[in-house]
């Protein structure tokens, strides 16, 4: 199984940012509002991939540097693809706090970067 966290980010706005380890890196989506409920769907913005020992980062981004603010890590433990494709995305979280099946949705028709994050199950 691979690797998961999310973190809490404060930065100029308060966010979670979802990272799922993939082929030697931290694929990586900023989440603008709360996480998703059952049913419920959440915009995702894809962002870099972080190298990763990221993954076990928290602290503070200085002031100047892409990100400055505050980092906590909200949870954090394993996940199954399920399907890995270039405009899906499914899998099973194993987390302390997030657990059963999420998707991420490619919306391709208003920005190359924009995701549906939901929970499926």
């Amino acid at each position: 199984m691979n690797r998961f966290v999310i973190q809490e980010h404060y930065a100029r706005r308060h966010h979670y940012d979802l990272r799922l380890e993939k082929d030697g890196v931290l694929k990586s989506w900023a989440i603008p509002k709360s996480l998703p409920l059952s049913g419920e769907k959440r915009l995702a913005i894809q962002v870099e991939d972080h190298p990763l020992d990221y993954i076990g980062f928290e602290g503070i981004i200085p002031q100047g540097e892409y990100g400055a603010g505050t980092v906590t890590i909200w949870d954090q433990g394993e996940y199954e693809p399920v399907e890995w494709g270039k405009d899906k995305i499914l899998f099973v979280l194993h987390g302390n706090r997030l657990r059963g099946k999420y998707a991420l949705i490619h919306l391709k028709k208003t920005s190359s970067n924009h995701w549906l994050f939901m929970k499926i199950d």
